[in-house]
């Protein structure tokens, strides 16, 4: 078995393996190799691979030669074509969100592994890359915020007067909204939090968050924890209760999205042209829509003084630390699908196999990516 490592290309930083992990991976009786450089943007140089194992090659030789190649981001479509048939990608594939690609793999005959699709149970926990990297999110999200604010975050009383805190208004308490709220409450923001799942209202408080509550909403059990499309009264009713409490919010977080639909819209336009200047709005959800009427993929605009950073990728700008969770939980996946010889085995009555295999023998073999091409 030979185990390969793609550098990811710009702007993506992170690396799929850090060198640290290396013998975790050499523990599976395989030869690893690293293409070139794949670590340096996150602090990596080939020289530590080496130390701990490894070979550096070339790109050409990581597709040639590995049976099973690792990486972090969608791989582009002309790598797809020089594939070979048979080899395994694991990686974080948004399926949901790419059919063409998805479509790509099958014809090319390559079995594709995403682990944004593993299926969220007890058992998976230690696998799931959507929240390691949502609680990189969330941090940094409250981090930008704090540096684009005119004002403190904390409240301070001095000899020149009390200054007030800021209000901070999380949207969505997933992963990356509660790790939001715990950072920004450490900053000493009064902070609110909104989620249409009410089992989050617990959580919330228990980190000093107040919870603003919509009634109606509905609550999915078979939706793994994520928020599911809700009735046309209850976003009137939300979006009338989100508004008042955006406008007077210093902060607001967006974070809430629906795993292969386009993201809420929470915050509309006229909502922010009355929310005061100085205001920011940090949109986690950009690349799938956003959750502000008016953000902008990977771009920051201002708008009657109100900054909106529209940013899906907070976890590159933290390479090393996302790099190393991500990392724990692609091995803690291979252990499933490489036995202890060193070989493949793909057992599909897994349901964590199952659930993560995007493709094989070119077929679709995830249930709800098959759905997108029934219809």
């Amino acid at each position: 078995m030979i185990i390969g490592i793609l550098k990811e290309l710009p702007p993506e930083n992170r690396v799929a393996i850090l060198p640290e992990a290396i013998p975790s991976l050499l523990e599976f009786k395989s030869e690893i190799i690293v293409e070139e450089g794949a670590g340096d943007r996150a602090f990596a140089s080939d020289e530590q691979y080496i130390a701990k194992g490894a070979k550096v090659v070339s790109r050409k030789d990581i597709y040639e030669t590995s049976d099973l190649i690792l990486k972090v981001n969608v791989p582009e479509k002309d790598e797809i074509k020089i594939l070979k048939p048979g080899q395994v990608m694991v990686g974080t594939l948004n399926p949901l969100m790419n059919k063409e690609l998805v479509a790509l793999l099958k014809e090319s005959n390559i079995t594709a592994f995403s682990l944004d699709a593993i299926p969220r149970i007890t058992r998976a926990q230690a696998m799931d890359v959507l929240s390691s990297m949502a609680t990189v999110a969330g941090y940094r999200a409250v981090l930008e915020a704090s540096f684009n604010l005119p004002t403190f975050f904390p409240m301070f009383m001095s000899a020149a007067g009390t200054i007030k805190p800021a209000k901070v208004l999380i949207l969505g308490a997933g992963v990356a909204g509660l790790q939001a709220i715990a950072t920004a409450r450490k900053l000493g923001a009064v902070v609110e939090a909104f989620d249409v799942r009410s089992a989050v209202k617990e959580e919330v408080q228990s980190l000093g968050a107040n919870f603003v509550e919509v009634e109606g909403a509905i609550d999915d059990a078979s939706a793994g924890g994520y928020a599911v499309e809700q009735t046309e009264e209850f976003k009137r009713k939300q979006g009338e209760l989100i508004q008042e409490h955006a406008l007077h919010s210093d902060v607001v977080i967006c974070t809430a999205q629906i795993p292969g639909r386009k993201a809420p819209v929470l915050i509309r336009k006229e909502t922010v042209a009355n929310m005061n200047p100085g205001s920011v709005i940090i949109d986690l959800a950009a690349s799938t829509g956003g959750n502000c009427e008016l953000t902008e993929n990977n771009k920051t605009i201002e708008i009657n003084g109100i900054k909106i950073i529209g940013n899906s990728y907070y976890p590159a700008g933290m390479p090393v630390d996302a790099s190393r969770m991500y990392g724990k939980n692609l091995i803690n996946f291979i252990k499933l699908i490489i036995d202890k010889e060193g070989k493949m085995n793909l057992n599909f009555g897994d349901e964590i196999i199952k659930g993560a295999c995007i493709t094989h023998n070119k077929e679709i073999v995830n249930e709800r990516v098959k759905t997108m091409f029934e219809s």
